[in-house]
């Protein structure tokens, strides 16, 4: 095996922070524009962050171009590292989130997309910092290293090695042979739905700074909001959060299916069966929340500000779906505390954050294809035992998988729900209980945000030790980048030259 390529690794660390930079303006122009005291902190960090990625590609400008799987792997996890190690620095010159540990812990939350915050008075924090937490939230969303492979080639260098580190999943959809011409049509997508739906939550009577903040974080399925009540300070207007209910949706499926409805062949969309089980997934889950809660849960307790407006019913049915959504695509978004919704909820809404949105969209979890190829693996399985001579395969989009593929995402979910179990006993050990253990563990791996007991809806992670906000921050991680990506890297093996 060839040694590393050292040099084109530390390149694309400092083209990756000169992005970042480059995003950190648009922070300095919000907080200039709104004179909230922090702008010379900001600039200050965009200029640090360029000057550190300029030293980087210079010092390594000679490089050979060559890029293999163990050099993407690398480049993907530090590159997220690098990313998040930087883009703290306005947190910290702004001193509006103090210490390093929680700097960093707000930051790999934001690119990681997961939306879990120390911050315990959000609405007293600077805009400008505002607007730049939710813009971490949006440069994660569709790949930090997405964007990088649009530019790679206009430096000589492939970059097929990192998207496939960067989205490890089954789905391998690709809308044009080049793959840097995919990263551009996805990114011209996830940028017109955020336009598109930051002009209609100003229509639905959202201030322009709010709804673009929310726009970013919806369509990256973070959940960061301006507020201290997320979207239920907007609950005596429900058409705000039925658009972001529909912009969720469209941030949970795969993006490749939105070009194609785009573009007029919804054929495409009808023989997809992940799309098909996504949304029978949600409209189930959003039957069964929707009639419990009207049935057994008081929405005038549980919500956390101005409970209905349209009705009972309507305000049962809306926060229903507004939660089923926000969860299974990752989104965290909260209207209301579904922890007082019944025991028999709490833990339905529990198992809900295993399951996640569909392969290629910005959302986390295990993804509805995985489930979807468990489930028929299983049936098979029964049918070899009763057929054992028969050829039974495990069919999706009516061809038959690959066993390859069929034992990497039997692996992948034994790991995830190995992570899962090690990362809850670690919460636990730094003597956290038992539901809020689970619930951290949950919620970090599956990069969702809120969770349960003291990491509920309504509280948030800045209680936890210093430890636990790291260990979460690990889990974060190895979440977002679907775990093979991270801990491929901690086997000794992947470091040995031959």
């Amino acid at each position: 095996m060839p040694r590393l390529n050292f040099k084109i690794i530390l390149y694309i660390m400092g083209l990756l922070l000169l992005c970042n930079g480059g995003f950190m303006l648009l922070s300095v122009i919000v907080s200039w524009y709104y004179n909230d005291g922090v702008t010379l902190e900001l600039f200050s960090s965009s200029l640090l962050t360029l000057i550190i990625g300029t030293l980087l590609m210079f010092t390594t400008r000679n490089h050979s171009k060559r890029i293999d799987k163990r050099e993407g792997y690398i480049i993907v996890t530090f590159g997220w590292i690098f990313m998040a190690l930087s883009g703290m620095i306005p947190y910290l010159l702004s001193e509006a989130i103090p210490g390093f540990t929680n700097a960093f812990f707000e930051t790999m939350s934001g690119y990681t997309t997961t939306g879990s915050t120390v911050l315990s008075d959000i609405e007293i924090v600077p805009k400008g910092v505002l607007f730049w937490r939710s813009l971490t939230h949006w440069i994660g969303g569709m790949g930090i290293i997405v964007l990088a492979i649009a530019i790679l080639p206009l430096l000589g260098i492939g970059g097929m090695q990192l998207f496939a580190a960067e989205a490890p999943g089954p789905s391998a959809d690709k809308l044009k042979p080049r793959i840097t011409d995919t990263a551009k049509r996805l990114w011209l997508i996830y940028v017109g739905f955020t336009f598109s739906e930051t002009v209609l939550l100003k229509v639905a009577g959202m201030g322009w700074f709010d709804a673009v903040n929310h726009s970013l974080s919806t369509l990256s399925t973070g959940g960061f909001s301006t507020k201290n009540a997320s979207l239920a300070y907007w609950n005596d207007t429900p058409i705000i959060q039925y658009i972001v209910i529909v912009f969720m949706f469209l941030a949970g499926m795969n993006f490749v299916m939105s070009y194609f409805a785009l573009k007029g062949k919804f054929s495409r969309l009808l023989q997809d069966d992940e799309l098909r089980w996504y949304f029978v997934f949600i409209t189930g889950f959003t039957i069964i929340a929707s009639v419990l809660v009207y049935l057994f849960a008081d929405v005038s307790i549980s919500s956390i500000a101005h409970p209905m407006v349209w009705g009972e019913a309507e305000s049962s049915f809306r926060h229903s779906l507004f939660q089923v959504l926000a969860i299974i695509t990752t989104t965290g978004f909260v209207t209301a505390d579904y922890t007082l919704w019944t025991p028999f909820l709490t833990i339905f809404f529990f198992g809900m954050f295993f399951l996640g949105g569909s392969a290629g969209s910005t959302s986390g979890g295990v993804k509805v294809v995985r489930h979807l190829i468990l489930i028929r693996n299983g049936i098979t399985e029964f049918k070899r035992t009763l057929h054992p001579n028969a050829i039974l395969p495990v069919r999706y989009r009516q061809k038959a998988i690959p066993k390859e593929i069929v034992f990497n995402i039997l692996g992948f979910f034994i790991l995830y729900m190995l992570a899962f179990i090690i990362g809850a006993i670690g919460l636990a050990a730094l003597g956290l209980d038992f539901e809020t253990a689970i619930g951290g563990a949950a919620t970090s791996i599956g990069n969702i945000g809120p969770a349960f007991g003291d990491l509920g809806p309504v509280n948030n992670f800045n209680g936890l030790p210093n430890f636990g906000k790291w260990w979460c921050s690990f889990l974060m991680l190895i979440g977002r980048l679907e775990l093979f990506t991270v801990l491929i890297i901690l086997t000794p093996f992947f470091w040995r030259n031959r």
